[in-house]
């Protein structure tokens, strides 16, 4: 497998692009997904999964069932480092290596012991296909290319099989058609929603500098589009905040067509994580009650 080097350390390497260019999204989707992932878009991959998972609160199933279990509001912090890590296993890896048939393995072993529906499941994944091809097109140093888009849609159409989801849409099309009626019929404010968001909220906040928490609210109501803002009950952003925190990230890309500052690769799995400072093992990873009974 080719891995690539940055010249000078930080000029972005145009090779990479000119690979994806070459590469057919149903054959080769792993790897399409690997580069995105690892070398043109790791910050852009992960702030749209944190979009991602936000969006997923905004179903009263979904936002119900992490609300009873509690994670979110008692340890935080592991349980975004534990979905973070098993599925960036995956995405780097791909689903057919090693580490990446445990990682989806593991998950299908935690989700057993709960009653998720199908189309909870399915809209889950659906995140994960769309708000990726999203982020990227609104904030990226350059917008998704078609084989790209398609890559993601395949690729998570193999994960959603290997957990054994059903009626996954044959297209990109077909699936925002199904989300499109999802949230019509089920983004609906409740209080679940609007806990286990600010849960989420206080993690970021975690992140950050004391005198920056105030501003973590405000920022993140900015990236959230007007359904999500209204199921997780929160307010309209101030519009002159969202154009700023826009025009950010907008300036923020034009000076990451040319280089970058990530390292060659640059995936979850290789990083120093504030949960696992020590390193982890996929099969520990998870809630610690749920992980005992499945060793």
């Amino acid at each position: 497998m080719q891995h690539y080097s940055k010249p000078l350390g930080i000029i972005r390497n145009k090779k990479i692009t000119a690979e994806i260019v070459s590469l057919d999204p149903v054959a080769d989707h792993c790897r399409i997904v690997h580069l995105m992932t690892g070398y043109e878009f790791p910050w852009d991959i992960i702030r749209a999964l944190e979009v991602a998972l936000m969006k997923t609160f905004c179903s009263p199933k979904v936002s119900g069932l992490l609300h009873r279990t509690g994670e979110f509001r008692r340890h935080g912090q592991k349980r975004y480092d534990d979905t973070a890590i098993l599925v960036a296993e995956f995405m780097q890896n791909g689903y057919d290596n090693e580490r990446g048939r445990q990682a989806i393995m593991h998950i299908n072993k935690i989700h057993g012991y709960y009653h998720i529906e199908n189309d909870e499941f399915l809209f889950v994944l659906s995140t994960f296909i769309l708000q990726p091809i999203h982020w990227v097109d609104d904030y990226g140093w350059r917008k998704t290319m078609k084989n790209e888009r398609q890559a993601i849609f395949y690729f998570f159409k193999a994960v959603g099989e290997r957990m054994n989801i059903k009626n996954i849409p044959g297209s990109l099309n077909d699936l925002e058609k199904f989300v499109a009626e999802y949230e019509k019929n089920n983004f609906i404010l409740v209080e679940t929603n609007h806990a286990v968001g600010n849960a989420t909220v206080n993690i970021v906040k975690g992140w950050m500098p004391f005198f920056l928490r105030p501003f973590v609210l405000p920022v993140i109501k900015c990236l959230l589009d007007e359904n999500m803002l209204r199921a997780l009950g929160y307010s309209t952003p101030s519009p002159v905040l969202k154009v700023l925190v826009k025009g950010a990230m907008r300036l923020r890309a034009f000076f990451l067509r040319k280089i970058t500052f990530k390292k060659y690769p640059s995936f979850v799995t290789i990083e120093k994580n504030r949960t696992y400072p020590q390193g982890y093992e996929i099969m520990k990873l998870g809630p610690e009650n749920l992980v005992k009974k499945i060793q």
